[in-house]
């Protein structure tokens, strides 16, 4: 892997850090924060790859006790707790999103988008049924629903981002390159 992919890869997993720990509570014990944007913009920036490993590394360093999940917690009891299932949903979420990057479509990112948001709601929703023994509709319209608009729009907003930032490594001579890594 190229230097200048792990500082980018660095860089965004620290930017995911930033932006997960300010955090508004909701009654579901579900914050409103802005990972889903962050998750996002990691996808688009750096690819599918990238992307992903960015918010593996999240999470891993959020697992060893870095305060870095909503509310500034860490822990494994994050992970296994009600919330746990959106934080292991980033990981394919971001690299769904990636994919967009193969190809010069104005459509495609939004679609990879909303495939990958569903991705992880589904997964933080199962999480969720389980842990709360909850059904899973129930935790549906709990957890997922009530934030659906806010996590369209972080990723509609994450798209257009991701290009202003693409074109400023581009003209950096910066531009990560997935095929490299």
């Amino acid at each position: 892997m190229k230097t200048k992919n792990m500082v980018l890869t660095g860089m965004f997993t620290a930017v995911l850090a930033v932006l997960s720990i300010i955090q508004i509570p909701m009654p579901s014990g579900v914050p409103i924060t802005l990972q889903t944007f962050a998750v996002a913009l990691c996808g688009y920036v750096l690819g599918s790859k990238m992307g992903a490993l960015s918010t593996f590394l999240y999470v891993l360093i959020g697992t060893v006790g870095v305060p870095v999940f909503a509310g500034m917690s860490a822990g494994i009891r994050v992970l296994v707790g009600p919330t746990g299932g959106f934080l292991f949903g980033f990981i394919p979420m971001a690299f769904l999103i990636g994919l967009s990057l193969k190809n010069n479509s104005k459509i495609l990112p939004f679609v990879w988008g909303i495939l990958g948001l569903a991705v992880c709601h589904l997964l933080g929703a199962i999480q969720f049924a389980i842990v709360t023994k909850t059904g899973f509709v129930a935790s549906l319209l709990l957890v997922s629903v009530p934030y659906l608009v806010k996590d369209v729009l972080s990723v509609a907003g994450a798209v257009f981002v991701a290009i202003a930032i693409r074109r400023g490594l581009a003209r950096a001579n910066l531009m990560y390159n997935e095929q490299a890594a």
